[in-house]
């Protein structure tokens, strides 16, 4: 199997430990793959995540780098270094979210101010003048006012108050 298969060469991670990371980060990309396919994922993140599933992948069938990789940082156990690998990601993917957070609730409250700044302007311009008859000269609708109807429009909202 070795020979056909080189980089899932002999390792010192654990088979039982390198099963389990292979089936999890292979769920997470069927996952992922999924949640596009539903559109439920955008593509910019859904590239992320995938490239995210992809390295764990290959960190934990090539356990050859993992190895290499855990010995550069000075760690004895491959399955610890391969742990470290994980939170690593899972740090960066949380710090680059709760700065999209951080951009979008901004975004979100230029748009309410605006949102308001437009519906006090669209208030003032339908608000009622002081002899009873509404500002501007034509109708909602864009056809012309009757002079008698915004008076009886008026009347009739005085007394529905």
């Amino acid at each position: 199997m070795s020979v056909m298969f080189p980089i899932a060469a002999e390792g010192e991670l654990q088979p039982t430990v390198q099963i389990v990371a292979v089936v999890v980060t292979a769920v997470l990309l069927l996952a992922v793959l999924e949640l596009v396919r539903r559109r439920q994922l955008s593509e910019r993140y859904a590239l992320l995540w995938m490239t995210v599933a992809v390295v764990l992948l290959l960190l934990a069938v090539w356990t050859d780098l993992l190895d290499w990789a855990s010995d550069l940082v000075g760690i004895a156990d491959p399955a610890n270094a391969l742990f470290l690998a994980a939170f690593g990601v899972a740090f960066l993917l949380l710090l680059h979210f709760s700065v999209a957070n951080s951009r979008l609730g901004e975004e979100t409250k230029i748009l309410a101010q605006e949102v308001a700044r437009l519906d006090e302007l669209v208030r003032s311009q339908h608000a009622v003048g002081a002899n009873g008859k509404p500002q501007g000269g034509d109708a909602p609708d864009g056809a012309p006012r009757d002079p008698g109807a915004g008076d009886a429009q008026s009347s009739a909202r005085t007394t529905d108050q």
